[in-house]
Parts: C-alpha cells; sequence; structure tokens
C-alpha cells in the first residue's frame, strides 16, 4: 500500500521588500584584452533584453578579452512581466531613497558600471515602433525607439579609447543593416538623445550614469513590434558581436547566429531545475502543472541550470519561471526530509547503475530499482499487494502516461522513503 501525507500548503504572494539580487558572470579570454559589460533586464517587460544575454551566457566562449554579463538585474519586475514592478529601474540611477526596493541592486549595478577595468556598456532592451529620423507614422518616427542603438552624446571628449560613440553605433548600424535582415523594414538607426542638453528623464538612466562616469554606454534596442522572440534574440547578439569587434575581443559559438531553426531550439532549452539537491525536472518539455511535490514545509532551495529560472511563490505552491515565460506550477507535498548516505543502484537496459538521488537516468527499454533500505514510490505504476515497487522490471508501458512528468510522455518520478521520511527521487527519462 502506498503512503501519502497530504498538506494544505498556503503561501501568500507578497514581494520582498528588496528587489531579488542578481548574478554577474564573468567569461574571460585565455588572452588578456578589453572588457565589455553586458546588462540585461532593467526593463521586466522587454523579454529580447534579457533572453538574449542569457543564451550569449550560455552559448559563447571568450578567447581573447573579457565578457561580463549581467542577464537580468531586475528579477523581480521580469517574473511579473511589467517595465518596473517597483516603478522604473532606469530612472533611480542619478538619486535613489535607501528604502527603494531597489537600492541594492542600483548600488550594485553602480559599482560594477564603474570598476576599473569595464571599458564599455551596453543596456539591452526592446523598444517600442522603429525608429527613424524622419516621421512616417505612428509605429515609423523619431520619438520610437526600436531598432535603434541609442547613445547619449556624440563623444565623450575626456575619452581616447571608445570615446567616440556616435562613430561606434554608426559602424555597428552598418554592420547590422549590410547583414541579414528578417524583414526589410526591421534595419537599425542610431538614436542621439542629446540627453545632457534635452533629455532630463534620460539623465536618471543607465547609460547616462555611465557616460557622466567616463563610460562609453549604449543601449540596444529591438523592437517590441517585432513578436517573435527568436529574431529579437538574434539582432540583440548580432549587435554584442558587432560591438565585440569594435573592441577586438575574440570569441567563439556553438552554434549558426544565421540559422533561425538553430537558435530557436537553443532558446527554448530551458534545462533543469534542482530542488532541495534531491530532485530534479528537466523544464524544456515540462508539464504546465506537477502536483504532490514531496517539499519541505519551508526553506525550500531552488537551482536552476538556465541563469535566468525563478520561482514565484502563490497560493498553494510554486510558479516556475525562465524569463518571463511561466514554464510550470508546483504543488508540493509536505514531508520531513531525510539524507540517505547511501547511493541508489538500478538496472538499466540490464546493466547496473549507481546513482545519488536528484538524478535524471535515461533508459532505452527497461529499469529495475535495486533492493535497498529505502521503499519505492513509482508515480503511475501500481501493482497489488506490494508495498515498496523495487525488485521490478518495469518498461515504458507499464507506467500509465498520465503521471508523466513532461508532455511527450516520457519522464516519470521515482520516489524514495524511510520511515514515511522522503529521501529523495530519480527521474526516469525513456529515451525518445
Amino acid at each position: 500500500m502506498k503512503f501519502f501525507i497530504f498538506i494544505l500548503f498556503f503561501i501568500t504572494n507578497i514581494y520582498a521588500d528588496t528587489n531579488k539580487d542578481f548574478t554577474l558572470y564573468k567569461k574571460d579570454g585565455v588572452e588578456k584584452g578589453h572588457t565589455l559589460l553586458i546588462i540585461g533586464g532593467i526593463h521586466g517587460d522587454e523579454p529580447g533584453g534579457y533572453f538574449a544575454p542569457a543564451f550569449f551566457q550560455k552559448h559563447y566562449k571568450i578567447i581573447k578579452g573579457s565578457v561580463w554579463v549581467a542577464p537580468s538585474v531586475n528579477i523581480d519586475s521580469m517574473v511579473a512581466n511589467t517595465r518596473g514592478l517597483y516603478k522604473d529601474m532606469n530612472r533611480k540611477f542619478s538619486t535613489i531613497d535607501k528604502n527603494d526596493p531597489d537600492f541594492v541592486n542600483i548600488q550594485k549595478i553602480k559599482n560594477i558600471i564603474t570598476d576599473k577595468k569595464v571599458e564599455l556598456v551596453l543596456n539591452l532592451h526592446d523598444g517600442h515602433g522603429f525608429y527613424r529620423k524622419e516621421y512616417e507614422n505612428s509605429i515609423f518616427n523619431p520619438n520610437a525607439w526600436g531598432q535603434a542603438t541609442i547613445i547619449d552624446q556624440e563623444k565623450i571628449h575626456s575619452l581616447e579609447k571608445f570615446g567616440n560613440l556616435d562613430e561606434i553605433a554608426s559602424k555597428v548600424r552598418d554592420s547590422l543593416n549590410n547583414d541579414k535582415l528578417f524583414q526589410d523594414f526591421h534595419y537599425f538607426g542610431v538614436k542621439n538623445t542629446e540627453t545632457k542638453a534635452k533629455d532630463e528623464e534620460q539623465q536618471l538612466s543607465l547609460t547616462y550614469f555611465a557616460v557622466t562616469n567616463n563610460k562609453p554606454a549604449f543601449a540596444i534596442e529591438t523592437s517590441k513590434n517585432i513578436t517573435d522572440l527568436v529574431h529579437k534574440v538574434i539582432y540583440q547578439l548580432k549587435s554584442i558581436e558587432e560591438f565585440m569587434n569594435v573592441m577586438e575581443i575574440e570569441f567563439e559559438r556553438d552554434f549558426d547566429l544565421n540559422s533561425y531553426d538553430t537558435v530557436q531550439k537553443l532558446l527554448f532549452e530551458f534545462g533543469t531545475l534542482t530542488i532541495n539537491n534531491n530532485i530534479k525536472f528537466d523544464l524544456s518539455d515540462i508539464k504546465n502543472e506537477l502536483r504532490f511535490v514531496p517539499m519541505k514545509a519551508s526553506k525550500n532551495s531552488f537551482d536552476f541550470e538556465h541563469s535566468i529560472g525563478n520561482v514565484k511563490s502563490v497560493k498553494n505552491g510554486f510558479e516556475v519561471y525562465i524569463g518571463n515565460q511561466r514554464v510550470t506550477t508546483l504543488t508540493p507535498q509536505i514531508f520531513e526530509i531525510y539524507e540517505p548516505k547511501d547511493k541508489i543502484k538500478l538496472e538499466v537496459d540490464g546493466k547496473i547503475v549507481e546513482t545519488k538521488l536528484g538524478q535524471i537516468i535515461e533508459v532505452e527499454n527497461s529499469f529495475k530499482i535495486e533492493k535497498s533500505p529505502y521503499r519505492v514510490n513509482i508515480i503511475g505504476f501500481s501493482k497489488d499487494g506490494v508495498d515498496s515497487e523495487d525488485d521490478i522490471l518495469l518498461r515504458k508501458d507499464d507506467i500509465q502516461n498520465s503521471y508523466s512528468i513532461d508532455t511527450k510522455n516520457s519522464e516519470y518520478r521515482t520516489e524514495f522513503y524511510k520511515d514515511n521520511k522522503f529521501c529523495g527521487m530519480l527521474t526516469i527519462k525513456f529515451k525518445k
């Protein structure tokens, strides 16, 4: 007989007093060179601005020079899919109250920008419309921000290196427009806001903070009117590459940037989520909701393979996000935790495998959990008179599809218990 515990689990959806901390990744080449800083996600409803740097962080290798990447600096707003949950973060770089929820992150961003190693800053966005020097209509006009490289002024006169902002932005623009565009009207422009003289609001922004601290800074704005995320990510990555070329930063990537299908496939490979170091889910094809997930009553840990993976507490559970995309909702089943000292043995396609819990095990045809001190519960399989479902050779057809973790019915949960305490889980993944 299987043993179940169910406790109603209520979590109030209240944001913390401080915006969630963000991670800075430093990608250094073997050979020293210039250092580029990429800031993503300052606006939470601009997915091109955080999916692109997250993609860059995963798929690019720096050979010469350094690239520092913060894929998302405004995580609470990204998960909420709003421009600024605590008002506009990109308007807080001049002054900010110490009680502002963004205060800690703003100070951290400022410290990174002013680091002596940083030589050029890119701030990634999605902007409305398509920037044009001359007014065409409500979408194509000088007040639009999309498909443009934004500068605050023509030059930083005190800098010999990378201080010619207009010249650099124009070079990047020309390279982008000479490359393959998905539509002819997607071509890029250079927008000089002339911030000091003409734009008081921009004087509160990240890029203006940078240039007033003698750091060349540019905003890359893909258009919000381009609805295909893959298109926006490709344009952002091509822009980043052009800036790296300007800075003589040498790099490699493990994909063809001109292949839409390749970028699309990689973009939606969301990686794994590990919970409490004893459960692992593949998020790329996970079902919309998973119920009765064994967890602790509090202080659960969530570790994402993806750099913009996050969890949001909601009533009765947790919503799991990659960027602004909710990939699943987890409803907990509360247990005390027992941490096993021994590894688990199982037979996989006729061979004995030894593993710790919290792993994904790939199976071609069959598997069998070897006898151990733990009670085994294979979710979706049952046999009369069996309390522990070990020492039973199983194939995919022996497990009900409705209990699979993924939409393709290939992944299943095998849970381990001792004295009614949860030990951990193995995900059995049948190869397609």
